[in-house]
């Protein structure tokens, strides 16, 4: 009998996945937050635009609810966004916070929840269990399949010209997470291929973390993976295939809790300072040096990539090095066929750079302890190289 390594495994109490619940909004709000009156529902402005916000904003109103739009939140949303939201809150008398749209507005939608009743100051809660007392009810609405943060208990603010901050704590878990692919129905190609790459990263990063990977987090990035591969391609053929976007949410979603559980690790540090220094998306900023990361761990992960390449690449043989090798190609196949940029020179990344990008990654120690293989400064450099 095998024994397992003790482990502790925390989510989202309530999830709901069920394409067109955003137009039922106001019915779950009223059955699960009874004491609820005054929603404020936190979302980006392009999001707004599309127009996608007003069925579940009318469905709050026709249940009796007054409802409030916050609409500033910006991607790498900075300090100042996080503060606007707050008094957005405190101006609404808010008594419960609807996070709508991408990592973005999820991530402001937490730290709105905690700090609206709270007199913590932003710059006290970065960290790991710095968070005190307890928050505004929290319902978390993702309109993009990638991040997870509807899942997750994290929250990454910009502190800086490049420098960004996390809050971990129990109370970034929401309430309940609503899945509507519906709200995904508008996503261009390049962006359902970089968030789906993404939450895709999540669930292979979780499955081979070296500190908390554990049973569930395992069968949930099994089956986040399962869901994610074989719907990707689909949902960036076809943007209205709702079938395969909402199997593209619950991937992602599972892919969440999976790394909120096991945390991700080199292939996400490597990641942030593309994103920071050079604003390329975050998904795309994963997709551009996974493989290389990837082939990089493969003296450390290879038996646990050839038991993910059986679910990606299911007709993969040989040794577990060639198997893990067809899943690296595989994940690079994904980036081809959907014609998202495939190398740091595409996104203005040159050579002189990569030093810069090196010494920013090294940075990330939270991220590269999760990794199989330890990464020197010299690989981060080497990886970038191979990547550029």
């Amino acid at each position: 009998m095998s024994s397992f390594p003790a482990f502790s495994f925390s989510t989202v109490a309530n999830i709901v996945s069920e394409t067109g619940a955003a137009h039922r909004l106001g019915e779950h709000i009223k059955t699960r937050f009874p004491e609820a009156h005054r929603p404020l529902i936190v979302t980006d402005p392009g999001f707004l635009r599309t127009g996608l916000v007003d069925a579940p904003a009318a469905s709050l109103e026709r249940a009796g609810l007054r409802c409030a739009v916050h609409s500033e939140v910006v991607a790498d949303p900075p300090e100042q966004i996080v503060m606007d939201g707050v008094a957005a809150a405190r101006a609404q008398n808010a008594d419960l916070i609807i996070g709508l749209g991408g990592g973005s507005s999820m991530d402001v939608a937490k730290l709105i929840a905690v700090l609206a009743n709270s007199d913590q100051p932003l710059n006290q809660i970065y960290g790991i269990g710095n968070v005190k007392g307890s928050r505004l009810p929290l319902v978390q609405i993702p309109t993009t399949a990638g991040t997870g943060s509807e899942v997750t208990n994290i929250a990454i603010v910009t502190t800086g010209e490049t420098t960004k901050m996390g809050v971990v704590a129990p109370q970034l878990y929401a309430d309940l997470a609503i899945l509507d692919a519906e709200l995904t129905l508008g996503l261009p190609p390049a962006v359902t291929a970089a968030t789906g790459i993404d939450a895709m990263v999540h669930a292979i990063e979780a499955y081979t973390s070296k500190h908390k990977k554990n049973p569930l987090s395992d069968s949930l990035a099994r089956q986040a993976l399962s869901l994610l591969s074989g719907n990707l391609i689909a949902a960036c053929e076809n943007g209205s295939n709702l079938a395969a976007r909402q199997a593209m949410l619950l991937g992602a979603m599972l892919a969440g809790q999976a790394f909120s559980n096991a945390p991700v690790a080199a292939v996400h540090a490597l990641a942030y300072p593309i994103g920071g220094i050079f604003h390329v998306p975050h998904g795309l900023s994963n997709s551009l040096v996974l493989p290389h990361v990837l082939r990089f761990n493969l003296p450390e992960a290879a038996p646990l990539y050839a038991e993910l390449a059986r679910i990606v690449v299911p007709h993969a043989e040989g040794t577990e090095e060639a198997r893990s090798e067809a899943l690296i190609v595989a994940m690079q196949q994904i980036a081809i066929i959907t014609g998202i940029e495939r190398t740091l020179q595409q996104v203005g990344i040159q050579e002189s750079d990569l030093d810069r990008l090196a010494d920013d990654a090294m940075l990330q120690t939270r991220l590269l302890g999760n990794n199989p293989r330890e990464v020197t400064r010299a690989d981060a450099y080497a990886i970038y190289a191979a990547a550029l």
